[in-house]
């Protein structure tokens, strides 16, 4: 677990810092942001996101220190989000953002009166964070990541790259929630001719010994779950799914990125920045319940060709065509 207390952009680059405590002028008009986001400060994609959202704010007038302070919670336990967000609440800022189905509802259980943005959470009105897409009708509005069952086209996109696959399995976290995207997948699993499997783990240990367990078998296929646990983890997933030759499909482009064989999923990284949208939105004085809930853009298709060469796998024309991005 990691706590931060503020971000500082570096001019001229991409780069930001976490000092252990940043002072901020105080001034009249400072407003203050609450940030629980469930992964580590210090991890890249981490950076990548809230550089994101700082870079957004800028662009609608907000600086650190001149009319803005934030104040941040990192966790990977979920155990501590809703302590985390007690203490969030108990700042009393005038809006948080929340990253993911944890976090944000960790924030309504400690409050349903202070705003919150959200981003990366999969189906808001299914899941219990909104009323409705177009009006939330609560304190808490953002961007969705995917309804549930777009998870079973992990399925269908494994199929299709490694036809023999007959036995799958979903590498998840038990305490992510990931229960209904699991049972969006099985529903089409029978369909496909696969039998599937959860694997459920907590750890880093846990997800080798369960990785090199079911790897064991013949005509096996991998679909990691979107979570915190995967993303922290996500070398080790990547490595070991290299290792054993595991025809692997990952729910994002940072997988792949680092080594994955191939994703389909939304930009997170882009939710970030049009997040920053909907605080200065609600700082300017507009109400989440009347701001409509954001689906992603676009879901990307990112392939990388140089791991399925070094895994000896051959991918089908008809996927490379439909690819958004292709890393050689």
């Amino acid at each position: 677990m990691k706590r931060r207390r503020e971000f500082i952009t570096l001019l001229g680059g991409a780069a930001f810092a976490w000092p252990v405590a940043a002072r901020a002028q105080q001034g009249g008009h400072m407003r203050r942001i609450g940030v629980l986001v469930n992964l580590p400060a210090d991890d890249p994609e981490s950076q990548a996101r809230v550089g994101a959202f700082l870079q957004g704010l800028q662009e609608f007038g907000w600086a650190i220190g001149r009319n803005v302070r934030i104040e941040y919670r990192w966790t990977t336990d979920v155990g501590s989000l809703s302590r985390y967000a007690v203490e969030l609440v108990a700042l009393a800022p005038h809006v948080i953002l929340g990253n993911a189905n944890p976090s944000v509802e960790a924030l309504q259980r400690a409050t349903r009166t202070l705003p919150i943005v959200f981003v990366a959470v999969t189906e808001p009105v299914g899941s219990g964070v909104v009323e409705s897409m177009a009006r939330p009708g609560g304190n808490a509005t953002g961007f969705a990541s995917a309804e549930f069952g777009m998870s079973a086209k992990w399925l269908e996109l494994l199929k299709e790259i490694a036809p023999r696959v007959t036995r799958a399995a979903v590498l998840q976290d038990p305490g992510s929630g990931g229960a209904a995207q699991f049972a969006a997948i099985q529903s089409v699993a029978g369909s496909h001719g696969v039998v599937l499997s959860s694997l459920g783990v907590r750890d880093r240990d846990e997800i080798e010994r369960a990785i090199s367990a079911f790897a064991s078998a013949a005509d096996s296929g991998l679909i990691v779950a979107r979570n915190a646990l995967m993303i922290t983890h996500r070398d080790l997933i990547i490595k070991l799914a290299a290792q054993y030759r595991l025809p692997t499909v990952y729910p994002l482009r940072l997988f792949v990125i680092g080594g994955g064989l191939i994703s389909y999923g939304p930009d997170i990284v882009d939710q970030y920045r049009r997040a920053a949208g909907y605080v200065d939105r609600i700082l300017k004085g507009e109400k989440p319940a009347e701001l409509p809930v954001q689906a992603p853009n676009k879901y990307e298709l990112v392939i990388n060709l140089k791991t399925a060469k070094a895994i000896g796998f051959e991918l089908p024309p008809t996927v490379l065509a439909r690819a958004d991005e292709v890393i050689e």
